[in-house]
């Protein structure tokens, strides 16, 4: 299992509603509107590193008010 955190910038008063569709994507574990450089940080899971970017591609950089999206995968070293 492969898991990321993704970095979200939104258009401005978007972050709540970004957060709410995301968190209805298979796969993502958790997504939360935050201040900062980042306007929502979601934590998501995938069987393999490909899966997990076609998540990112596919379905997260879809819903309407993202403008950018940065995928940090976790490593265990």
């Amino acid at each position: 299992m492969v898991q990321a955190y993704i970095l979200i910038q939104t258009e401005v008063g978007k972050a709540s509603a970004v957060a709410e569709v995301i968190s209805r994507i298979p796969g993502v574990l958790q997504a939360e509107d935050v201040t900062g450089p980042y306007d929502v940080i979601v934590r998501a899971e995938a069987e393999t590193v490909d899966e997990l970017g076609r998540m990112v591609v596919a379905e997260v950089q879809r819903v309407d008010g993202i403008t950018r999206t940065l995928t940090c995968p976790v490593v265990h070293i």
